[in-house]
């Protein structure tokens, strides 16, 4: 394994360690965020040569942001989201078998965001997080894996009312595979996927409550 692969850990690492935030705009209290989005990405690969990339179908995800305050300067975020994909098999399936994999994604990251520029709750900010990805197939002789994850991002916030917000974000989400083959099997299945690390980005809209 590269070390190419780990450098968004190193950056989320980074990240981790200086969450300052600025000041009061509902630093005192909870909060709830619903997102929608629309994520893109992959890092599968066919385990059998010429090793073609695997490509993985673009579509919507939801996710759900959870916030409470550590201090008056930083807040902790705790992040859950889930998309339904495909990934395309070409060549790494046996004759006969199906040409795409469904494919359920799933991170549970615990992190924080910083407002760069203003109060908390208003203008920009930068937001992250470390935790698991769940990634359950539905194909024969197939199981779920789970695997370590990250994700950074960008993100602005617009205040509607005293204890509601809008936000647009754009994330970045990267797992650790470490897999040289057979990356999904359990008990036979003829599916051949191999990776180092899977990346997906999206592009998110969420409403902020506080409570």
């Amino acid at each position: 394994m590269t070390a190419q692969p780990l450098l968004p850990f190193a950056l989320a690492a980074a990240l981790g360690a200086a969450l300052p935030a600025a000041a009061q705009h509902a630093s005192s209290s909870n909060s709830i965020t619903l997102y929608g989005g629309a994520r893109a990405g992959s890092g599968f690969e066919q385990a059998n040569p010429p090793n073609d990339p695997i490509d993985m179908r673009s579509g919507a995800a939801g996710s759900v942001g959870i916030e409470w305050p550590y201090d008056p300067g930083r807040r902790f975020q705790l992040f859950m989201s889930y998309q339904r994909t495909e990934l395309d098999l070409g060549g790494s399936a046996a004759a006969g078998s199906p040409a795409t994999m469904p494919l359920q994604i799933a991170y549970v990251h615990i992190g924080g965001l910083n407002y760069f520029a203003g109060p908390v709750g208003t203008g920009p900010y930068v937001v992250g997080g470390l935790g698991a990805t769940l990634m359950n197939p539905s194909l024969p002789g197939t199981s779920a894996r789970v695997r370590p994850s990250l994700n950074v991002g960008l993100g602005y916030e617009w205040p509607l009312a005293q204890a509601v917000a809008l936000r647009t974000e754009l994330r970045g989400y990267w797992t650790l595979l470490d897999s040289s083959g057979s990356f999904f099997c359990s008990g036979g299945c003829v599916v051949q996927i191999r990776g180092t690390a899977m990346a997906q980005f999206e592009a998110m809209v969420g409403l902020t409550f506080g409570f």
